[in-house]
């Protein structure tokens, strides 16, 4: 354990109550803790590692960086009330933002007093981003946007958002995008939860946007420059993932010690390599970065996090036999790992970034 992470185990040690692991299945939902921890690790400067203490960190290498989040991910560190916020949308801020944006924004941001949601799938474009239809046209100091988003997680308790909207219809789709920074409180904007099947605190919604004021101030990075900015966060955002797979990958093995059905030793075996084979890409991932080189392997980490997620917990469930149906907590674990392949791109959309970028196949 390197002297950056054994500070930040420390730290993390004296923020958690005393009684959080023998009561974690409480302590995981306290929004309290969670929103106090949010605040105390951006105070700390463990919010985001590598950037500099004002903005939450403590200017870290990415090794140094890395090794703090997979310790506070192998702890159950609280989760980040609003994980949109921290992991995705202040990384489009503070690359791409104003002075003026970056001043206003980041911080209440990063401490959790704002919350932001992220405005980019639609119904009719499903996962394909760059098929989106929501309009914003400008009219002297405003664009006016009118459209409908849908699986904006957490729209109904936040703020802000960063809403992509389409901004040059002639242009091909990957150029004719810009992102906006939305007030959700803003007239014209219509927010309705999505009933959920499962007991979640990310709750998914609709936006209904009409014909809704945006300040051309409030345009995020360069007009019609979207989607770079939506690629550049959502980067932040997969590095990540793939930490919390493979975190949660490995407390479904454990749950699995001692299992006395032989029939599941082969594909326990299987996701034993797979959890090993995922930590292996990641390093290998950072070492790509240290070295300036390409990094093709965040695609295949995504794909191979999260099948693998959603294979362990059904594993698991085999494992327990009947003792799974009223298992609350073996249910929880296996609807939510069912989201892992739709989250930060859907394994189709992966796929076929594999299949098109790294392998060079002609598109379907």
């Amino acid at each position: 354990m390197t002297r950056v992470v054994e500070q930040f185990s420390a730290w993390l040690t004296d923020f958690l109550p005393s009684d959080y692991y023998e009561d974690y299945g409480r302590y995981r939902w306290d929004l309290t803790l969670r929103r106090d921890y949010q605040r105390a690790a951006f105070e700390a400067g463990w919010i985001q590692p590598t950037w500099p203490r004002e903005h939450g960190g403590r200017s870290l290498g990415l090794r140094d960086a890395m090794e703090v989040r997979l310790e506070a991910a192998m702890r159950s560190a609280p989760k980040l009330p609003n994980i949109a916020g921290p992991n995705v949308a202040a990384p489009g801020i503070r690359q791409f933002g104003t002075p003026e944006q970056v001043d206003r924004l980041l911080v209440p941001l990063l401490r959790g007093d704002e919350w932001w949601a992220l405005g980019m799938s639609e119904p009719e474009a499903g996962s394909d981003f760059a098929g989106l239809r929501t309009r914003a046209e400008r009219f002297g100091g405003s664009f006016r946007v009118s459209g409908h988003k849908i699986w904006t997680t957490q729209a109904h308790l936040s703020r802000w958002c960063t809403l992509y909207a389409r901004t040059d219809p002639e242009a091909p789709k990957h150029r004719g995008i810009s992102c906006l920074i939305l007030d959700l409180q803003a007239p014209g904007v219509s927010i309705e939860p999505i009933r959920m099947a499962s007991i979640s605190d990310e709750t998914f919604c609709e936006v209904f946007l009409d014909d809704v004021a945006v300040p051309v101030k409030n345009l995020l990075g360069p007009l019609h420059g979207g989607w770079n900015v939506a690629m550049s966060s959502l980067q932040h955002e997969r590095q990540m993932i793939w930490i919390m797979n493979w975190v949660e990958v490995k407390r479904g093995l454990d749950s699995m010690r001692g299992a006395a059905d032989p029939d599941i030793y082969t594909e326990l075996g299987s996701l034993l390599a797979d959890a090993e084979a995922l930590r292996a890409t990641g390093y290998r991932s950072l070492g790509n970065q240290l070295a300036g080189r390409p990094s093709p392997e965040a695609d295949t980490m995504k794909l191979l996090g999260s099948t693998t997620l959603q294979r362990v917990w059904e594993l698991s469930a085999a494992a327990a036999g009947p003792r799974s149906a009223s298992d609350p907590d073996l249910l929880f674990e296996r609807q939510d790992a069912l989201a892992a392949t739709i989250y930060g791109g859907t394994s189709e959309v992966q796929r076929n970034i594999i299949a098109e970028r790294l392998l060079g196949l002609p598109k379907g």
